[in-house]
């Protein structure tokens, strides 16, 4: 349950910076980076450079450990695609997630109102 609480939005809010970081793997696509480089080049800090590789493994894979230090790179998927339908694809990732929000909102809203109104019937 904390997992989803870490994990969930992964795009909404955040698209901006998962795009710099896509930018910054293009720019460097035969070497795995460390969240402080990425963290470097897009002006974030480490930690959050750090979660957000993390936390989004549709596009970032976590590579294994060599000499102790955590190394991230574009998953294969990701770097076949073009940058435009990357673009897009974390666009589109982003509406979805508002949607199950306002969707998720909306239940517990007409839950509450059901039980006004029985209560008020009664």
């Amino acid at each position: 349950m904390f997992q989803l609480a870490n994990t969930w939005p992964r795009y909404r809010g955040r698209t901006q910076r998962i795009l710099a970081a896509y930018r910054v793997f293009l720019e460097n696509p035969t070497e795995g980076l460390h969240p402080q480089q990425v963290a470097r080049r897009t002006g974030m800090s480490m930690m959050t450079a750090a979660a957000l590789l993390e936390g989004v493994p549709d596009l970032f894979v976590k590579l294994p450990k060599r000499d102790g230090l955590t190394r991230y790179r574009l998953n294969s998927r990701t770097t076949a695609a073009d940058p435009e339908e990357i673009e897009a694809f974390v666009l589109r990732s982003a509406r979805r997630e508002g949607w199950v929000l306002y969707a998720g909102l909306a239940m517990v809203l007409l839950g509450v109102l059901m039980v006004v109104l029985l209560m008020r019937a009664s």
